[in-house]
């Protein structure tokens, strides 16, 4: 196969209002344009390597405070204070720890990690690619023989992909941290009780799952906000439809996911959703 992109089959023509596109079509060409960036990455040579790295850097410099505080808020004033005062009312103050689970592992670590990316490194990503778009930068490196995909997508797809197996990881122990904060130092429960609660719920299943999830999160962000980006036309009003499309797009498919996923593994998995 060729390494040579025609734009025209990621993206619809220069003209052609992104509306027009229909729905079923846009998700074929995203999976093509996906299909294209798994295929150069797996390829020799490796020369995304150095590009992958520097986005990497760029997402994680972003990014990492941003999930760090809105996790520590969000286990502190959401699973924290409201379910240990809520376990206090049943006599169980000492289960908070394994609520810490339910709560942050299997659901809104992740879930907040893709959202955040998706609103920073995504419609980074998007502007990138539709101001290249606009300004002929793309025309120009297909018509000097450098495939687009090889040189500037795939190796941002990948790097969100990777990055977000971090930055989850991050997500969870701010979020654990919060809830520890509530539950411990403020409502003043055991931090015996909340580790060894904790521990006992905890399964590799549920830190596999979450892994695996943020890792699609990465993908389909990748490859939404990169086809966005591709289907700017002229003029920077176009930049920012496409920017504005790319972010509600991901968006869905990260709440999407973040359902399917968590409702298949607890389908696959039911011994994880009893409490010990």
């Amino acid at each position: 196969m060729s390494n040579r992109v025609d734009a025209g089959v990621l993206a619809p023509p220069r003209g052609i209002a992104w509306t027009r596109v229909p729905l079923l079509r846009r998700w074929g060409l995203m999976t093509l344009l996906g299909a294209q960036a798994a295929a150069v990455i797996a390829r020799p040579p490796f020369a995304w390597r150095r590009e992958c790295a520097i986005y990497s850097a760029e997402i994680l410099r972003r990014c990492t405070a941003v999930i760090a505080l809105a996790m520590l808020a969000w286990g502190f004033s959401g699973p924290g204070l409201q379910s240990s005062n809520f376990l206090i009312l049943f006599g169980a103050p000492d289960r908070a720890g394994g609520f810490m689970v339910v709560a942050i592992l299997r659901e809104f670590g992740s879930f907040v990690t893709g959202t955040v990316v998706a609103g920073v490194a995504g419609t980074m990503l998007t502007a990138e690619l539709g101001s290249r778009r606009v300004r002929g930068e793309l025309d120009a490196l297909q018509a000097l023989g450098v495939d687009p995909v090889r040189a500037l997508v795939a190796p941002r797809i990948l790097a969100l992909t990777l990055t977000l197996l971090g930055l989850n990881l991050i997500a969870l122990a701010f979020g654990v941290l919060g809830g520890y904060l509530a539950a411990v130092v403020v409502l003043g429960g055991n931090t015996g009780a909340f580790l060894s609660s904790f521990v006992a719920n905890t399964t590799p299943v549920d830190l596999v799952g979450a892994e695996v999830k943020v890792a699609i999160f990465g993908l389909l962000i990748g490859v939404i906000c990169s086809w966005h980006g591709l289907s700017a036309s002229a003029g920077a009003a176009s930049v920012g439809r496409a920017v504005n499309r790319a972010v509600v797009g991901a968006l869905m498919a990260v709440f999407v996911v973040n359902l399917v996923f968590t409702q298949w593994m607890l389908a696959l998995y039911p011994n994880i959703s009893v409490f010990r």
